[in-house]
């Protein structure tokens, strides 16, 4: 990674004595790995112990990073795409072992019938990538998305293996919530959690909160977004978001289920929170214990075949493997990682929920140091 360091960065927000060691790690990310803007939060017990933002919205250093600034967390999306389609679970409207297609009935062309809705949100089922050409903005066109995914041939029998779904994850498992609720993801979850809750989070941006988001950059080259193996399965799953989409008005207002959840890692470090606790906050009832349960059962545990990496599985949330993503010490944790070093998750045996965004993208090898030096952190506090 190509560092750019800030000698000093502007350092708000609150932070309990306890857990002062937080927040000189998220200073000395700035000074020395790199930081340009960031925010990290922890809420413990249901009470935030850390939150913290600094440095800056822009490449260039012109804007601050306010207590309001919103971020792309990328693929943390998919947490929180997968918790909506539990709550449909929980509620009777959708059957984890039912086909796709009771829901989606044009689904099941080309053999695609075997395909179960647990299927989409464990990376199994043989649909990493959609095979053949799509229109430049394609991504942003729902209806385009999910008839091409429609009418995709599976890449395997599901069930059988594993590829990190890494697009078209949101748009399968967007569309049978669509079917099942008459609601997309993003009005699912904003009427259902984020609105009652008082969550500053979205998938599907309005266009009058575009103007306090921060940019998202930083350089492809060994990252998701690297363009430098045309043919390889990576390269063909993410073709449709070229990362000049990133920071366009058209972008942060489609619902990609999968990618552009935007929002201040405050808000999710309050719903992680929530379901370190067994799912309840406020006294909104998000998900039963027993739904959280079945949506944290691990699948499968070894090496996916998108990315090369090794993975504990859930219906849709990564559950803790030490020494691949930083979720702390505790087997039970289980959360998300977003391109780039974001991360959300989940800690039951801690009661800890912990959100990490940033807008300059880790692009180096393993995970961004600047999220696992902030994770370490937090433990070393408790």
């Amino acid at each position: 990674m190509k560092l750019v360091i800030a000698s000093e960065a502007p350092i708000h927000g609150t932070c309990e004595p306890r857990f002062a060691g937080v927040r000189e790690v998220f200073a000395e990310n700035f000074r020395a790995f790199g930081e340009v803007g960031a925010a990290v939060s922890v809420a413990l017990e249901g009470r935030f112990v850390v939150d913290l933002w600094g440095g800056f919205r822009d490449r260039a250093r012109t804007r601050s990073w306010e207590r309001d600034t919103l971020v792309c967390m990328m693929s943390v999306a998919k947490g929180v795409s997968a918790l909506v389609a539990h709550m449909l679970v929980d509620r009777g409207l959708l059957d984890l072992d039912a086909p796709v297609a009771r829901y989606w009935p044009e689904f099941a062309a080309n053999g695609k019938d075997g395909v179960r809705v647990r299927h989409l949100l464990d990376h199994r089922a043989g649909l990493p990538a959609i095979s053949r050409e799509m229109p430049t903005g394609a991504v942003l066109d729902w209806r385009a998305m999910t008839e091409a995914l429609a009418a995709e041939t599976l890449q395997w029998e599901p069930g059988t293996r594993q590829a990190y779904h890494s697009v078209t994850m949101g748009f399968l498992v967007g569309e049978v919530v669509r079917r099942a609720s008459g609601r997309t993801i993003g009005t699912y979850l904003r009427g259902e959690v984020t609105a009652p809750l008082g969550l500053d989070y979205w998938i599907g941006l309005p266009p009058n909160e575009h103007s306090r988001t921060a940019e998202f950059f930083g350089e492809t080259k060994g990252t998701l977004f690297d363009e430098s193996e045309p043919e390889s399965l990576r390269h063909r799953a993410m073709r449709q978001v070229p990362p000049s989409l990133f920071n366009t008005p058209e972008f942060r207002s489609a619902e990609i289920p999968s990618i552009n959840g935007h929002g201040a890692p405050r808000a999710i470090a309050r719903l992680f929170g929530a379901l370190a606790m067994g799912g309840a906050l406020k006294g909104v009832r998000i998900i039963s214990p027993e739904g959280l349960a079945r949506a944290t059962a691990v699948q499968w545990e070894g090496r996916e075949e998108m990315l090369g990496h090794r993975r504990r599985m859930g219906l849709g949330f990564y559950v803790n493997l030490p020494g691949e993503i930083p979720m702390g010490p505790n087997p039970h944790a289980f959360g998300h990682t977003g391109a780039g070093g974001a991360l959300g998750f989940a800690d039951p045996d801690a009661r800890l929920g912990f959100a990490y965004g940033m807008n300059f993208m880790y692009s180096g090898p393993g995970m961004s140091p600047r999220l696992s030096r902030l994770v370490e952190s937090v433990y070393r506090c408790l």
